[in-house]
């Protein structure tokens, strides 16, 4: 695994870097502290992973990523010293986010899922098939009165889209987000999350069960008497993965 560094704390890049040489798979084959250099190194060498801290000087990670223009971009794990910037990362795609001081666990956690990811990723040469990727997220950051709550997502019972929004129905609270349900889809587990009709995803472990519906549709109960309208395409699709 070829990973860049870019942080403009010193001491910080070197805590990252002594966390990865720990690691006999990862190579680092760049470190630097401004996102000017950085954007210079992912065009000139191939990286797997870019480690990018949001705030820098002249170029943040975001805009490095987007000045780079190399053919092919590498997995993302924005790193800050600020729960605020998560939702910044979650909104640009991000494979993952770290917050400062880094722990070594949660380092690991997102190791160990890059590393499942590339694996797909060298196995075929088309997008990865999201039936059996491990590219999903633990929890999604929320803005909630100058706040962000970090919900996690073994927490929310069903999605639905609204317009530009999606909005995320938990035990007796819902949230809205700024998010595409496709965005969304390929970010959450698929052995947790389906999708049940282009407007919805629910959370398979709260299915309690499937009634069948006019011309092929079907509804979903959840556990909690909510009731969903599963479109024929996506029935077909959730029956087949419950058996």
């Amino acid at each position: 695994m070829r990973v860049l560094i870019a942080d403009d704390e010193r001491l910080a890049r070197q805590r990252l870097l002594s966390l990865l040489e720990k690691e006999d798979d990862v190579q680092v084959v760049g470190e630097c502290s401004d996102g000017a250099a950085a954007a210079e190194m992912l065009k000139s060498r191939p990286v797997d992973v870019a480690f990018l801290d949001i705030e820098m000087p002249d170029q943040s990670g975001l805009e490095a990523l987007g000045v780079s223009a190399s053919e092919t971009q590498p997995l993302v794990v924005f790193i800050t010293a600020f729960e605020q910037y998560a939702v910044r990362a979650f909104e640009a795609n991000a494979f993952d986010y770290l917050l400062k001081p880094y722990r070594e666990e949660r380092l690991r956690n997102t190791l160990s899922r890059l590393r499942g990811h590339l694996a797909l990723l060298s196995k075929q040469s088309t997008p990865v098939n999201r039936e059996s990727s491990p590219n999903d997220v633990e929890r999604i950051p929320i803005k909630s009165n100058g706040r962000i709550i970090l919900l996690k997502t073994d927490e929310i019972e069903w999605i639905e889209a609204e317009h530009n929004y999606v909005r995320l129905h938990t035990r007796g609270v819902t949230h809205l987000i700024r998010e595409t349900m496709s965005a969304l889809e390929a970010k959450l587990n698929p052995r947790r999350f389906r999708r049940i009709h282009r407007s919805t995803i629910v959370n398979v472990d709260r299915i309690k069960e499937i009634q069948p519906w006019f011309r092929g549709d079907a509804i979903v109960v959840l556990d909690n008497g909510q009731k969903l309208t599963a479109s024929r395409n996506f029935r077909d699709r959730l029956k087949e993965w419950l058996g």
